[in-house]
């Protein structure tokens, strides 16, 4: 018998998510079937999407996500007990996963196994060398195409997504511009991950700050807050400019019904031929792997650092949760469970 842990939404957020907007359950789990596997969840990755689907569903629901889970005991040879698989489990400490389930409907079906990751942490399975890992790749490689000498800009740079995007650019042989929500992250984006400049929007004149900075304009934008910033930056786009949209968690938290006001864009969409794109990583999963060989290789390598806000404890996921969407973590936001 294996008593289970779940957290469950029964009330759809307004404003910020709280607490009390979720029931912590316990719950027996039944025994296995042929071809399934019981996990117990070693790292569950808390992401700015969750936000986002919280209207998707009806109320009460599981709370989804996705989680690096060691098997406990298997009843398909393919799935020994040890294997770390990654599924979309989400805030549960044990589940039993349906090996031979086909992937229906991404990313709510999601289940693989772990990659190799030659000894790095299998923490990054929700990270790097995860679906935010695979977002960053997939949008500065295979969207924008960069260019040796291309200058790239990334709002939410210190986030999950932007510091890999960021490290890819540079890579690539571009000029990384960062904005970000404190001086500690400027510094930390700078200093540690090598951006070539980051400004704290809170504090400059976005639309001086970005002139200086990138003189001769710029040529690929990952936009990942949207809000006015995103307006700026685009304003300062150069002829055939790419824009891959991936987020815009400046509003997540705004009511519906009075979302924030922006600078229109056509006038500098039109005449500067620009491309935006709305990107959704759920369209390239069967491409992941492609994205994981890569990164693994670069954070091998020393090219790519996979900095980490890491919270302890099962029952402190929310706490995790409400921070990342405050802009506490420097990095991927994780919790060891």
């Amino acid at each position: 018998m294996v008593w289970a842990r779940k957290y469950v939404l029964k009330k759809h957020y307004t404003g910020a998510p709280k607490l009390s907007d979720y029931e912590l359950v316990q719950y027996e789990l039944p025994a296995l079937k042929d071809g399934e596997i019981l996990v117990k969840a070693e790292w569950i990755g808390v992401d700015p999407y969750l936000r986002v689907y919280d209207s998707v569903f009806k109320v009460p629901y599981d709370q989804f996500g996705l989680q690096v889970a060691i098997v406990q005991e298997s009843k398909d040879p393919d799935y020994p007990v040890a294997t770390r698989v990654v599924s979309h489990k989400g805030w549960c400490d044990y589940s039993i996963i349906d090996t031979k389930a086909p992937v229906k409907e991404v990313p709510w079906d999601i289940f693989y196994k772990l990659p190799d990751l030659k000894g790095l942490s299998p923490s990054l399975g929700v990270g790097a060398i995860g679906m935010p890992g695979a977002t960053a790749y997939f949008a500065l490689i295979e969207v924008c195409q960069l260019k040796a000498g291309d200058t790239v800009v990334i709002t939410g740079a210190a986030g999950a997504v932007g510091t890999v995007a960021g490290q890819i650019a540079k890579i690539k042989g571009c000029k990384v511009i960062g904005f970000a929500g404190s001086d500690i992250k400027v510094k930390w984006l700078e200093n540690e991950l090598g951006f070539d400049k980051v400004f704290n929007y809170k504090k400059v004149n976005i639309h001086t700050a970005l002139k200086e900075a990138a003189p001769n304009g710029v040529d690929n934008y990952l936009d990942c807050v949207g809000g006015e910033i995103s307006s700026i930056i685009i304003s300062q786009m150069n002829t055939f400019g790419k824009v891959v949209t991936i987020g815009s968690i400046s509003s997540y938290n705004a009511d519906p019904s009075q979302l924030p006001k922006v600078t229109i864009l056509q006038q500098y969409i039109v005449p500067k031929r620009l491309t935006i794109k709305g990107f959704v990583i759920w369209d390239e999963y069967k491409r992941w792997s492609e994205a994981f060989t890569n990164l693994i290789n670069w954070i091998k390598e020393g090219k790519i650092k996979t900095p980490e806000h890491i919270t302890e404890g099962f029952t402190n996921i929310f706490e995790a949760f409400s921070g990342m969407l405050d802009g506490e973590n420097l990095g991927k936001a994780v919790v060891k469970v």
